[in-house]
């Protein structure tokens, strides 16, 4: 597995610095979103390839603007701002997982975070918005949920989730067990992203 998610992985920059994704052509209104699914279990190497392509975009590729946000970084500065993260570290202590689930699944609401997004990063003036972090911020904030509402400060920005599980181009399973759901019968929980390299997790 960890040669083939090296091949994989290697194939990341040179599909993602194309005009054609750039430009987001093809995608018509919606949200550019690419998802590059891996196992899990491989989030160490994956974390370090993001690191690497970033010293490449500031090496090859000054003249895009290129924007990582791990998801957990994000977190814990929104909740930093808000005053909560002392609070709901002592809760943890003293009450447990379960209730600082419930304490945080107001103020940790996807558009919540999506407007904290917009605010103090500003992706929509990126040329590409890199997203890491999934798995850590599971389950108090959901990927499908926040990339069902990032499309309104986007504007053309095109947008790549690093997923840990599987994405077969309509279905997300976080840790290739955990399947998205929504609250209507039938519903996809996100349908316009897009497998940026085939190949990916199987289930």
């Amino acid at each position: 597995m960890t040669t083939e998610l090296t091949s994989r992985l290697n194939q990341i920059l040179p599909r993602i610095t194309t005009e054609s994704l750039l430009a987001s052509e093809g995608i018509g209104k919606a949200i550019a979103c690419y998802i590059f699914d891996y196992p899990a279990q491989e989030e160490v190497m994956v974390r370090e390839h993001i690191q690497m392509m970033m010293g490449r975009f500031e090496s090859h590729h000054a003249d895009l603007r290129v924007l990582h946000l791990n998801l957990l970084d994000v977190i814990l500065q929104y909740l930093k701002q808000r005053r909560l993260l002392d609070k709901a570290l002592t809760m943890q202590t003293s009450k447990g997982d379960r209730a600082v689930l419930r304490a945080l699944r107001g103020p940790l609401a996807a558009e919540k975070i999506r407007d904290f997004i917009d605010d103090k990063y500003k992706p929509s003036d990126a040329n590409l918005l890199l997203i890491s972090g999934v798995g850590s911020v599971w389950p108090v904030l959901r990927a499908h949920s926040l990339l069902n509402c990032l499309h309104s400060i986007m504007d053309d920005t095109p947008l790549v989730m690093f997923y840990p599980g599987s994405f077969d181009g309509t279905t997300l399973r976080l840790f290739g067990r955990i399947e998205t759901k929504t609250s209507k019968p039938g519903a996809n929980p996100y349908y316009r992203a897009i497998i940026l390299i085939p190949g990916g997790t199987r289930v």
